[in-house]
């Protein structure tokens, strides 16, 4: 049973439950970051394959770790239009 809160006064509990709920929201929205990349990273490799360019191991290696949304949406782009996966990261 949890009764430390007890002592601690009515702003002081607000003060936590703010804090909680700050952190928790943060957390959200660095979690949906992360995912919006991973789907990008993925995006660019389905692209790829689809168009019959080869990817090596090091340069899925780096779109998939890529956390930049900007970048990962250029690759997209040029993913479209590339005749080989070098050309990608120029």
């Amino acid at each position: 049973m949890r009764t430390e809160s007890r002592w601690y006064s009515e702003t002081a509990r607000a003060w936590i439950a703010e804090g909680k709920a700050q952190g928790i929201a943060e957390g959200k929205a660095q979690g949906i970051a992360e995912g919006e990349a991973v789907g990008e990273a993925k995006s660019v490799l389905l692209i790829l394959e689809a168009r019959g360019i080869t990817v090596t191991d090091e340069q899925r290696q780096r779109v998939l770790t890529c956390t930049d949304l900007q970048q990962l949406e250029t690759w997209v782009r040029r993913a479209a239009t590339i005749s080989s996966a070098d050309e990608l990261f120029n």
